[in-house]
């Protein structure tokens, strides 16, 4: 019966043993689902480390990109300063080509080839001639004042005596009112060193020099004006723009306000109109020609050699070798027939003209007083125009006719103009 009995009951035990053993099983499959000893640890390691490495990996890349960067920025910075060198040399070289004999050829041998022509109307020709190099050693005490006195390398230039003395005292008096501060007197005697000492007038004296100062210490308005030619050449050596000014002008404006600065010389002229002022075609008759009586001749009134602004050019500096060669010389010359003869004259069998740029200053601003007592005076609205200069070139008493503008322009004296007539008396 025990053995009977027995049976069954070590079969359910068996059972029950089954039974535990799959529900732990279970719950250790759930518990634990990567097992005991599960690699992730280590592969999350590997990971890590394979990370760490990409993060390293792109901190030496943006080193290297970082120090390729600066190499390249270094370079180009070294590029920049030898571009800028080539510039410079350039520049010396055009104008080293430009100091030359003129001759086309030559220019083309500097830019290296020749300059094609671009589309119907766009063609330019060369208007503004670079400037020259500076050389101071000419004069190093008058390239140490200029220095002070002059403003972006421009300045008011007047030569003088003691026989203009009192038209001086009004023409620097004018300037002062109008606040020019670059103006500068080259004092041709003692008593015109005194004159500016005494009122604070910037002025140059030059080193004694016979065949100068024989003219300048008693000459006549004509002669000391003679003399510029020669004397400027020092202040276009040195690199200066100058406005050469007579001292029969008295200033309303500044002039540096209103000047083009594109050509070698910018003039004033004695011209009462637009027609003789900016030049005309004139007809000349002659009826025993017949068919071909009526000849085309052009015309313009002579720029005035007492106000006009020149830059430091070789054509500039060669006008006024020219002219002061010629005035050295006899036949005796009035030095603005010949100034404008260099000036506009064209090369022909036995002369080489001078290949200089020229514009003339409008006339309303750069007043001559043939305008201002014949024209502006009589006209109403031409009478409120507010002039740059007036020159009192055409009119001997010049004096009074100077401070008549003053008191018109500077006073608002309506009636200052009226007592004098158009021209004047022989």
């Amino acid at each position: 019966m025990r053995e009977k009995g027995g049976h069954p009951f070590r079969g359910s035990r068996i059972a029950a043993a089954v039974a535990i053993g799959v529900l732990l099983g279970c719950v250790c499959a759930f518990a634990f689902p990567n097992g005991f000893f599960s690699p992730a640890p280590l592969m999350r390691n590997r990971r890590l480390s394979k990370s760490d490495l990409e993060i390293g990996s792109l901190s030496c890349e943006s080193s290297e990109k970082i120090s390729m960067l600066k190499t390249d920025i270094m370079g180009l910075t070294g590029k920049n300063a030898e571009l800028k060198k080539q510039v410079r040399d350039l520049t010396e070289k055009l104008r080293f080509a430009e100091q030359g004999k003129g001759h086309a050829h030559e220019k083309n041998v500097v830019s290296g080839e020749q300059p094609k022509a671009g589309p119907f109307g766009t063609v330019k020709s060369l208007r503004t001639l670079p400037t020259v190099l500076p050389d101071e050693s000419v004069n190093p005490r008058l390239a140490k004042l200029l220095e002070k006195v002059a403003v972006r390398k421009e300045l008011i230039v007047a030569l003088a005596n003691s026989n203009v003395q009192s038209m001086l005292e009004v023409w620097y008096t004018s300037i002062k009112k109008v606040g020019i501060p670059n103006y500068l007197v080259v004092a041709l005697d003692d008593g015109i060193v005194n004159l500016c000492q005494s009122n604070s007038v910037p002025f140059y004296k030059r080193d004694p020099d016979d065949g100068i100062d024989s003219v300048a210490k008693g000459g006549s308005n004509h002669a000391v004006s003679g003399l510029k030619f020669r004397i400027l050449r020092e202040f276009l050596q040195l690199g200066y723009s100058v406005l050469l000014s007579d001292v029969d002008i008295v200033y309303l404006q500044n002039p540096f306000d209103h000047l083009h600065r594109d050509s070698d010389v910018e003039s004033m002229s004695d011209g009462h109109n637009n027609m003789t002022a900016y030049g005309y075609n004139d007809v000349f008759d002659e009826p025993t020609m017949g068919w071909a009586r009526y000849a085309h001749t052009m015309r313009i009134w002579v720029y005035n050699s007492g106000f006009f602004y020149i830059r430091p050019t070789i054509p500039s500096i060669e006008l006024l070798d020219r002219v002061a060669e010629r005035l050295s010389r006899p036949p005796p010359a009035w030095d603005q027939a010949v100034f404008n003869e260099e000036l506009f004259f064209p090369s022909h069998p036995g002369y080489i003209g001078l290949h200089a740029a020229k514009r003339t200053l409008d006339m309303y601003l750069f007043m001559n007083s043939k305008v201002l007592f014949k024209t502006v005076r009589k006209d109403t609205k031409l009478k409120k125009l507010m002039p740059v200069i007036v020159h009192v070139n055409y009119h001997p008493d010049k004096l009074p006719r100077m401070k008549a503008v003053v008191e018109f322009y500077v006073n608002g004296k309506k009636d200052a103009l009226d007592p004098f007539p158009d021209g004047s008396d022989w």
